[in-house]
């Protein structure tokens, strides 16, 4: 079995406080024809330099029942910035328009495989696999990005096409494992191409 969920396979199931201190769960988003899992935290460079492309993201498609679901997975013992009391104060500054949920046990992290921050998973309306990998081509510098591949799926899949480029590999930092080194990978994680 591979590591990172496999195109096709459904999605784990959660409950999760999130920063509106409410807890939430899969069945919270039933109502989504397209439901957007992403790992993210605070501090990575990746994610601050990509947040206001996925921003753009999900107003573009604010219409089309889509919901992104951001997950923060990393340990605050690694990096005290990834804490959820930094979550929220994150959320209050930028506001923005997505759930951001805390993954303080890192067992989500481990059932989808996350492995970089931001790692992207996109589900379908029975909520199975159809995209997996990066956001864009260059997220430490958004402004800077050529390729889109987050938007090009949600594009294959609301025309009814199939997904054009299932799977990349996420660029970013490592998530951050509770009382391993910062840049510590568990012994099976790879790259997805």
């Amino acid at each position: 079995m591979a590591y990172t969920l496999e195109v096709g396979k459904k999605a784990p199931d959660f409950n999760l406080l999130g920063t509106d201190n409410l807890f939430h769960d899969l069945a919270s988003y039933s109502k989504y024809k397209l439901l957007i899992i992403s790992f993210t935290c605070n501090h990575c460079p990746y994610v601050i330099g990509s947040d206001e492309t996925t921003r753009k993201t999900v107003e573009k498609y604010n219409q089309e029942s889509i919901k992104l679901v951001c997950i923060n997975s990393n340990s605050k013992n690694t990096y005290e910035e990834d804490s959820f009391e930094n979550m929220q104060a994150r959320m209050q500054e930028h506001q923005f328009p997505w759930d951001y949920l805390h993954d303080e046990s890192q067992e989500i992290a481990s059932n989808y495989g996350a492995l970089k921050t931001p790692h992207f998973f996109v589900f379908d309306s029975e909520r199975s696999l159809i995209y997996t990998g990066r956001g864009i081509d260059n997220p430490r510098n958004g402004s800077e990005s050529t390729i889109n591949d987050l938007e090009n799926a949600i594009d294959d899949y609301l025309r009814g096409s199939i997904i054009s480029v299932p799977v990349t590999n996420p660029i970013g930092c490592n998530i951050k494992w509770d009382g391993k080194d910062a840049h510590w990978m568990p012994p099976a994680a790879c790259d997805l191409i």
